[in-house]
């Protein structure tokens, strides 16, 4: 039983895989146009489907919306009762029937026309009445369904939803979309702390802040660094400027040198021009630093070298980065 299900699996992942390699041959000029129709859109992108090719385009609506296009779902039925009026002159219609013959939305096709509403059609027949009354038709065609009956829309719906991403990740690349961008539309989970969160948002700030002048002994050093629960202190020169941090790492070594440490003055055991990061700079980018570098705290420095903040790898586990 176990190798029937696996040759069941193999069989419609290889047959929806020929689907989507053929949709890339047919890419053509039509799919520049509706990429221009979406892209100079002034006012959003109306997605509508029914049943399946309504669920493919609640999803095409969302990737749409979250890669700097405006869109929306509005769905056939209820458009056929009053939500029609989502739609302004200013949209685009992206209109999904596999068979171009979906009542629900042929029904719409006549009041969309009298706005002047541009309509863009994922079909598989250019023939059909969708298709026809189309400004521009995006070929879905399928060679077959990986159903084994035929009748459950399998690599139908695959193709669509792989259209629907062509589509957006194109007008994504038009428009220069960053990374940036891509944040203020997701503020929300790891995603957003990810790509919003900022050093000088996690960091320790003085009084907090551990930090040592260059003159200090190691044994001053150990009680800012216990005090301060860093496991690190950062050391300042005469000017203020950070030249140096300590950590519990550097004292191991001071140990097993057998060294005095409470006459050893801390600038002849620190670490010179360690690692830092600006307070600017994405809690992201702070943690890819410290794993490069196999450390677990960083001292955050102003343009002049001033010593603003410092954090440690428990403080970005704790804000949800890692």
């Amino acid at each position: 039983m176990h190798e029937t299900f696996l040759a069941s699996a193999r069989r419609v992942i290889a047959i929806e895989n020929r689907a989507i390699t053929a949709l890339a041959d047919r890419l053509d000029e039509a799919f520049a146009k509706a990429c221009d129709y979406l892209y100079h859109c002034r006012g959003k992108v109306v997605v509508c489907g029914m049943g399946k090719s309504g669920h493919i385009g609640n999803k095409i609506a969302a990737t749409l919306a979250s890669t700097g296009t405006p869109s929306f779902f509005m769905h056939p039925g209820e458009a056929n009762h009053g939500d029609l009026g989502m739609l302004g002159k200013e949209d685009v219609l992206l209109a999904i029937s596999n068979s171009g013959e979906t009542a629900e939305l042929i029904n719409l096709l006549p009041v969309v026309k009298r706005l002047n509403v541009p309509v863009i059609a994922m079909t598989n027949s250019q023939h059909s009445t969708l298709g026809q009354h189309a400004d521009v038709v995006l070929d879905i065609s399928v060679g077959e369904e990986a159903c084994s009956l035929g009748l459950a829309p399998t690599s139908s719906t695959t193709a669509t939803l792989v259209m629907g991403d062509a589509l957006a990740i194109a007008l994504l690349d038009a428009r220069g979309f960053t990374s940036d961008d891509f944040a203020l539309s997701h503020p929300g989970g790891s995603l957003g702390r990810k790509l919003l969160l900022k050093v000088k948002d996690i960091m320790l700030t003085a009084p907090d802040l551990p930090l040592v002048s260059q003159h200090a002994t190691i044994t001053q050093a150990l009680l800012e660094i216990s005090s301060k629960g860093l496991g690190m202190t950062g050391i300042t020169d005469n000017t203020g400027k950070l030249c140096g941090v300590f950590t519990d790492g550097d004292l191991r070594r001071v140990l097993d040198s057998k060294a005095d440490i409470h006459t050893l003055a801390i600038d002849q055991v620190m670490t010179r021009n360690g690692k830092t990061i600006g307070p600017e700079e994405l809690a992201v980018e702070a943690l890819n630093t410290m794993e490069a570098c196999s450390i677990t705290a960083l001292m955050v420095v102003d343009e002049n070298r001033h010593p603003v903040g410092a954090f440690n790898m428990h403080m970005l586990l704790k804000a949800g980065v890692l």
